[in-house]
Protein backbone atom coordinates (compact mmCIF):
# COMPACT_ATOMS: atom_id res chain seq x y z
CA UNK A 1 0.00 0.00 0.00
CA UNK A 2 2.90 2.50 0.90
CA UNK A 3 4.75 2.01 -2.26
CA UNK A 4 1.28 2.35 -4.50
CA UNK A 5 0.61 5.43 -2.66
CA UNK A 6 4.19 7.06 -3.41
CA UNK A 7 3.75 5.93 -7.16
CA UNK A 8 0.61 7.70 -6.88
CA UNK A 9 1.77 11.40 -5.47
CA UNK A 10 4.55 11.42 -7.84
CA UNK A 11 1.99 10.50 -11.02
CA UNK A 12 -0.27 13.26 -9.31
CA UNK A 13 2.57 15.65 -9.45
CA UNK A 14 3.07 15.39 -13.18
CA UNK A 15 -0.73 15.77 -13.44
CA UNK A 16 -1.38 18.70 -11.25
CA UNK A 17 1.32 20.80 -11.32
CA UNK A 18 0.64 23.97 -13.10
CA UNK A 19 4.17 24.42 -15.04
CA UNK A 20 4.39 21.15 -16.31
CA UNK A 21 7.77 20.20 -17.75
CA UNK A 22 6.07 18.31 -20.23
CA UNK A 23 4.12 19.31 -23.82
CA UNK A 24 1.59 17.61 -22.24
CA UNK A 25 0.06 18.81 -18.78
CA UNK A 26 -1.17 15.70 -18.08
CA UNK A 27 1.50 13.32 -19.49
CA UNK A 28 2.59 10.63 -17.09
CA UNK A 29 3.60 6.88 -17.76
CA UNK A 30 0.03 5.03 -17.74
CA UNK A 31 0.52 2.09 -14.89
CA UNK A 32 0.51 -1.36 -16.30
CA UNK A 33 0.22 -4.42 -14.18
CA UNK A 34 -0.96 -7.83 -14.36
CA UNK A 35 -3.81 -8.30 -16.67
CA UNK A 36 -3.40 -5.55 -19.21
CA UNK A 37 -2.25 -6.06 -22.56
CA UNK A 38 -1.81 -3.99 -25.36
CA UNK A 39 1.17 -1.53 -27.08
CA UNK A 40 2.75 -0.38 -23.74
CA UNK A 41 2.65 -3.82 -22.44
CA UNK A 42 4.71 -5.16 -25.56
CA UNK A 43 7.05 -2.40 -25.20
CA UNK A 44 7.96 -2.59 -21.34
CA UNK A 45 8.39 -6.26 -22.57
CA UNK A 46 10.95 -5.41 -25.18
CA UNK A 47 12.80 -2.74 -22.35
CA UNK A 48 13.27 -5.61 -19.91
CA UNK A 49 14.60 -7.63 -22.65
CA UNK A 50 17.17 -4.52 -23.02
CA UNK A 51 17.91 -4.88 -19.25
CA UNK A 52 18.59 -9.02 -19.33
CA UNK A 53 15.39 -10.32 -18.03
CA UNK A 54 14.62 -11.93 -21.83
CA UNK A 55 10.48 -11.86 -22.77
CA UNK A 56 8.60 -12.47 -25.80
CA UNK A 57 6.98 -9.19 -26.63
CA UNK A 58 3.61 -10.49 -26.94
CA UNK A 59 1.71 -7.48 -25.63
CA UNK A 60 0.07 -9.52 -22.74
CA UNK A 61 0.80 -8.99 -19.08
CA UNK A 62 1.24 -12.31 -17.97
CA UNK A 63 2.76 -14.06 -15.25
CA UNK A 64 6.15 -14.40 -16.71
CA UNK A 65 6.25 -10.38 -17.27
CA UNK A 66 5.60 -9.86 -13.50
CA UNK A 67 8.44 -12.03 -12.57
CA UNK A 68 10.68 -10.33 -14.79
CA UNK A 69 9.30 -7.14 -13.56
CA UNK A 70 10.12 -7.81 -10.08
CA UNK A 71 13.59 -9.18 -10.95
CA UNK A 72 13.97 -5.69 -12.75
CA UNK A 73 12.82 -3.99 -9.55
CA UNK A 74 14.74 -5.72 -7.32
CA UNK A 75 17.62 -5.13 -9.51
CA UNK A 76 17.07 -1.79 -9.49
CA UNK A 77 16.62 -1.20 -5.95
CA UNK A 78 12.96 -0.17 -6.52
CA UNK A 79 10.08 -1.09 -4.81
CA UNK A 80 9.10 -4.74 -5.97
CA UNK A 81 5.37 -5.49 -6.81
CA UNK A 82 5.49 -6.53 -9.87
CA UNK A 83 3.97 -3.83 -11.36
CA UNK A 84 5.03 -1.18 -13.94
CA UNK A 85 4.00 2.42 -12.61
CA UNK A 86 5.89 5.74 -13.11
CA UNK A 87 9.04 4.93 -10.96
CA UNK A 88 9.87 1.49 -13.00
CA UNK A 89 9.39 3.30 -16.44
CA UNK A 90 11.82 5.59 -15.80
CA UNK A 91 14.31 3.04 -14.70
CA UNK A 92 13.39 0.99 -17.48
CA UNK A 93 13.49 3.73 -20.41
CA UNK A 94 17.26 4.55 -21.57
CA UNK A 95 18.19 7.33 -23.93
CA UNK A 96 18.90 6.09 -27.35
CA UNK A 97 19.22 7.42 -31.14
CA UNK A 98 20.27 6.68 -34.30
CA UNK A 99 22.50 4.08 -34.67
CA UNK A 100 21.47 2.32 -31.56
CA UNK A 101 19.56 -1.17 -32.05
CA UNK A 102 18.00 -3.78 -29.94
CA UNK A 103 15.40 -4.25 -27.99
CA UNK A 104 14.99 -1.00 -26.56
CA UNK A 105 14.83 0.41 -30.16
CA UNK A 106 11.87 -2.51 -31.01
CA UNK A 107 9.97 -0.77 -27.97
CA UNK A 108 10.34 2.62 -29.56
CA UNK A 109 9.28 1.28 -33.02
CA UNK A 110 5.97 -0.26 -30.97
CA UNK A 111 5.18 2.71 -29.26
CA UNK A 112 5.93 4.83 -32.70
CA UNK A 113 3.41 2.56 -34.53
CA UNK A 114 0.47 2.84 -32.03
CA UNK A 115 0.45 6.21 -30.95
CA UNK A 116 1.11 7.55 -34.39
CA UNK A 117 -0.81 5.11 -36.85
CA UNK A 118 3.00 4.34 -38.14
CA UNK A 119 4.19 1.06 -40.00
CA UNK A 120 7.82 1.09 -39.31
CA UNK A 121 9.30 -2.51 -38.97
CA UNK A 122 9.64 -3.55 -35.39
CA UNK A 123 13.44 -4.92 -36.12
CA UNK A 124 15.41 -2.93 -33.71
CA UNK A 125 16.94 -0.58 -35.58
CA UNK A 126 17.13 2.99 -34.91
CA UNK A 127 17.84 4.18 -38.85
CA UNK A 128 16.95 7.62 -41.11
CA UNK A 129 13.28 6.56 -41.05
CA UNK A 130 13.02 6.00 -37.04
CA UNK A 131 14.68 8.99 -36.47
CA UNK A 132 12.21 10.86 -38.90
CA UNK A 133 9.43 9.57 -36.88
CA UNK A 134 10.77 10.26 -33.48
CA UNK A 135 11.42 13.99 -34.83
CA UNK A 136 7.84 14.10 -36.24
CA UNK A 137 6.44 13.01 -32.99
CA UNK A 138 8.53 15.40 -30.97
CA UNK A 139 7.32 18.31 -33.10
CA UNK A 140 3.63 17.01 -32.53
CA UNK A 141 4.51 17.05 -29.05
CA UNK A 142 5.51 20.35 -29.03
CA UNK A 143 9.07 19.15 -26.96
CA UNK A 144 12.62 19.60 -28.29
CA UNK A 145 12.97 18.26 -31.86
CA UNK A 146 16.42 16.63 -31.76
CA UNK A 147 15.31 13.10 -33.04
CA UNK A 148 16.99 11.73 -29.82
CA UNK A 149 14.67 9.49 -27.71
CA UNK A 150 15.29 10.53 -23.74
CA UNK A 151 13.46 10.39 -20.96
CA UNK A 152 10.88 13.57 -21.49
CA UNK A 153 10.20 12.13 -25.27
CA UNK A 154 9.24 8.65 -23.40
CA UNK A 155 7.03 9.49 -21.25
CA UNK A 156 5.11 11.83 -23.60
CA UNK A 157 5.33 8.71 -26.44
CA UNK A 158 3.89 6.51 -23.57
CA UNK A 159 1.10 8.37 -22.19
CA UNK A 160 0.09 9.57 -25.78
CA UNK A 161 -2.89 7.89 -26.83
CA UNK A 162 -3.55 4.93 -29.85
CA UNK A 163 -6.27 4.06 -32.33
CA UNK A 164 -7.72 1.09 -32.54
CA UNK A 165 -7.00 -1.48 -35.68
CA UNK A 166 -10.44 -1.48 -37.08
CA UNK A 167 -9.68 -4.84 -38.60
CA UNK A 168 -9.94 -6.25 -35.33
CA UNK A 169 -13.43 -6.84 -35.99
CA UNK A 170 -14.79 -3.18 -34.87
CA UNK A 171 -16.85 -0.74 -37.26
CA UNK A 172 -16.70 2.79 -36.52
CA UNK A 173 -20.13 4.78 -35.32
CA UNK A 174 -20.17 8.31 -34.79
CA UNK A 175 -23.17 9.02 -32.87
CA UNK A 176 -22.45 12.27 -31.87
CA UNK A 177 -21.13 13.97 -34.05
CA UNK A 178 -17.42 13.95 -32.81
CA UNK A 179 -15.84 12.28 -35.50
CA UNK A 180 -13.54 9.57 -35.27
CA UNK A 181 -12.93 9.84 -31.79
CA UNK A 182 -12.01 6.44 -31.19
CA UNK A 183 -8.60 6.98 -29.27
CA UNK A 184 -7.82 6.00 -26.04
CA UNK A 185 -4.64 4.70 -23.91
CA UNK A 186 -3.11 1.70 -25.27
CA UNK A 187 -3.80 -0.65 -22.62
CA UNK A 188 -7.42 0.66 -23.69
CA UNK A 189 -6.81 -0.26 -27.14
CA UNK A 190 -5.15 -3.44 -26.74
CA UNK A 191 -7.67 -4.81 -24.55
CA UNK A 192 -10.80 -3.76 -26.93
CA UNK A 193 -8.97 -5.21 -29.73
CA UNK A 194 -8.76 -8.70 -28.40
CA UNK A 195 -12.09 -8.63 -27.32
CA UNK A 196 -13.34 -7.32 -30.80
CA UNK A 197 -11.70 -11.10 -31.81
CA UNK A 198 -12.79 -13.09 -29.41
CA UNK A 199 -16.30 -11.91 -30.05
CA UNK A 200 -15.69 -12.27 -33.58
CA UNK A 201 -15.07 -15.78 -33.83
CA UNK A 202 -18.54 -16.40 -32.67
CA UNK A 203 -19.90 -15.07 -36.05
CA UNK A 204 -22.38 -12.81 -34.17
CA UNK A 205 -21.08 -9.82 -36.67
CA UNK A 206 -18.94 -6.66 -35.59
CA UNK A 207 -18.45 -4.85 -32.84
CA UNK A 208 -20.04 -1.28 -33.52
CA UNK A 209 -17.00 1.15 -31.60
CA UNK A 210 -19.06 4.44 -30.78
CA UNK A 211 -16.93 6.85 -28.84
CA UNK A 212 -13.52 6.73 -27.03
CA UNK A 213 -11.58 9.60 -26.63
CA UNK A 214 -9.77 12.78 -28.61
CA UNK A 215 -5.88 11.58 -29.43
CA UNK A 216 -4.85 13.82 -26.86
CA UNK A 217 -7.94 13.32 -24.22
CA UNK A 218 -9.78 16.52 -23.05
CA UNK A 219 -14.03 16.45 -22.95
CA UNK A 220 -16.06 15.38 -25.48
CA UNK A 221 -19.44 16.59 -26.83
CA UNK A 222 -22.20 14.60 -25.27
CA UNK A 223 -20.28 12.85 -22.72
CA UNK A 224 -19.71 13.37 -18.68
CA UNK A 225 -16.15 11.50 -19.08
CA UNK A 226 -14.36 10.02 -21.78
CA UNK A 227 -11.98 12.28 -20.67
CA UNK A 228 -8.51 10.04 -19.75
CA UNK A 229 -8.14 7.24 -22.50
CA UNK A 230 -10.40 5.14 -20.54
CA UNK A 231 -13.71 5.30 -21.02
CA UNK A 232 -14.84 3.46 -24.23
CA UNK A 233 -18.82 2.85 -25.66
CA UNK A 234 -19.58 0.21 -27.63
CA UNK A 235 -23.39 -0.76 -29.29
CA UNK A 236 -25.31 -3.72 -27.99
CA UNK A 237 -25.23 -6.32 -30.38
CA UNK A 238 -28.61 -7.27 -32.72
CA UNK A 239 -30.16 -10.91 -33.33
CA UNK A 240 -29.96 -10.04 -37.04
CA UNK A 241 -26.03 -9.31 -36.73
CA UNK A 242 -26.54 -6.20 -38.13
CA UNK A 243 -25.65 -4.01 -35.62
CA UNK A 244 -22.90 -2.14 -38.00
CA UNK A 245 -25.22 -1.25 -40.85
CA UNK A 246 -28.55 -1.20 -38.92
CA UNK A 247 -30.29 0.91 -36.89
CA UNK A 248 -28.93 1.30 -33.31
CA UNK A 249 -31.28 -0.22 -30.76
CA UNK A 250 -31.77 -0.05 -27.03
CA UNK A 251 -31.92 -3.42 -24.72
CA UNK A 252 -35.89 -3.06 -25.08
CA UNK A 253 -35.80 -3.19 -28.79
CA UNK A 254 -37.16 -6.47 -30.52
CA UNK A 255 -34.26 -6.99 -32.68
CA UNK A 256 -31.60 -6.34 -29.18
CA UNK A 257 -29.65 -9.87 -28.51
CA UNK A 258 -29.61 -10.29 -24.84
CA UNK A 259 -27.20 -13.82 -25.30
CA UNK A 260 -24.78 -12.20 -27.98
CA UNK A 261 -24.10 -8.82 -25.67
CA UNK A 262 -23.64 -11.28 -22.33
CA UNK A 263 -20.75 -12.44 -24.97
CA UNK A 264 -19.86 -9.24 -25.89
CA UNK A 265 -19.55 -8.39 -22.00
CA UNK A 266 -17.82 -11.29 -21.26
CA UNK A 267 -15.16 -11.44 -24.34
CA UNK A 268 -14.65 -7.40 -22.72
CA UNK A 269 -14.22 -8.61 -19.41
CA UNK A 270 -11.95 -11.45 -20.00
CA UNK A 271 -10.11 -9.36 -22.53
CA UNK A 272 -8.90 -7.22 -19.24
CA UNK A 273 -8.70 -9.54 -16.28
CA UNK A 274 -9.04 -6.91 -13.40
CA UNK A 275 -8.89 -4.06 -15.56
CA UNK A 276 -12.70 -3.45 -16.62
CA UNK A 277 -13.56 -1.56 -13.44
CA UNK A 278 -17.47 -1.35 -14.60
CA UNK A 279 -19.69 -1.90 -17.77
CA UNK A 280 -23.06 0.77 -17.54
CA UNK A 281 -25.70 -0.29 -19.31
CA UNK A 282 -29.25 -1.21 -18.48
CA UNK A 283 -30.09 -4.37 -19.53
CA UNK A 284 -31.52 -5.42 -15.91
CA UNK A 285 -30.68 -9.33 -16.85
CA UNK A 286 -27.22 -8.63 -17.14
CA UNK A 287 -27.14 -6.14 -13.68
CA UNK A 288 -28.67 -8.67 -11.95
CA UNK A 289 -25.92 -11.33 -13.53
CA UNK A 290 -22.98 -8.81 -11.96
CA UNK A 291 -21.99 -7.94 -15.62
CA UNK A 292 -23.40 -4.53 -16.51
CA UNK A 293 -24.06 -1.22 -14.20
CA UNK A 294 -27.47 0.65 -14.21
CA UNK A 295 -26.70 4.00 -15.21
CA UNK A 296 -29.08 6.78 -16.85
CA UNK A 297 -29.15 7.15 -20.54
CA UNK A 298 -26.66 3.69 -20.97
CA UNK A 299 -30.08 1.73 -22.46
CA UNK A 300 -28.67 1.97 -26.15
CA UNK A 301 -24.52 1.61 -25.64
CA UNK A 302 -22.60 -0.03 -23.19
CA UNK A 303 -19.87 2.13 -21.40
CA UNK A 304 -16.25 0.40 -21.11
CA UNK A 305 -14.44 2.43 -17.97
CA UNK A 306 -11.02 0.95 -17.86
CA UNK A 307 -8.44 0.97 -15.13
CA UNK A 308 -4.96 1.28 -13.99
CA UNK A 309 -3.61 0.57 -10.56
CA UNK A 310 -2.38 4.13 -9.87
CA UNK A 311 -3.91 6.53 -11.58
CA UNK A 312 -4.47 10.36 -10.48
CA UNK A 313 -8.28 9.96 -10.66
CA UNK A 314 -9.43 7.58 -8.61
CA UNK A 315 -12.57 6.62 -10.90
CA UNK A 316 -9.78 5.27 -12.83
CA UNK A 317 -8.42 3.20 -10.41
CA UNK A 318 -8.43 -0.66 -10.36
Amino acid sequence: MRRVLVTLLAVLAVFCSGTPALAYANAFFHTQSAGNRGADVAAIQHLLTHHGHTLTADGVFGPATTTAVRAFQSAKGLGVDGIVGPATWGALVPQIRQGASGPAVRALQVELNEKRRLSLPVNGVFDASVTTAVRDFQSHAGIGVDGVVGPTTWRNLVWHYGYPDMAAGLCDKDPDGNGTANWATAASVGQLERAARTFAATGQGQIPLGDAGFEHGGTIPGHASHAVGLDIDVWPIRTDNAQCTAGRITWQSATYDRAATRALVQAIRSAASGHVRLIFFNDPVLIDEGLTTQYANHDNHLHVRNCERVHPNSLYTC
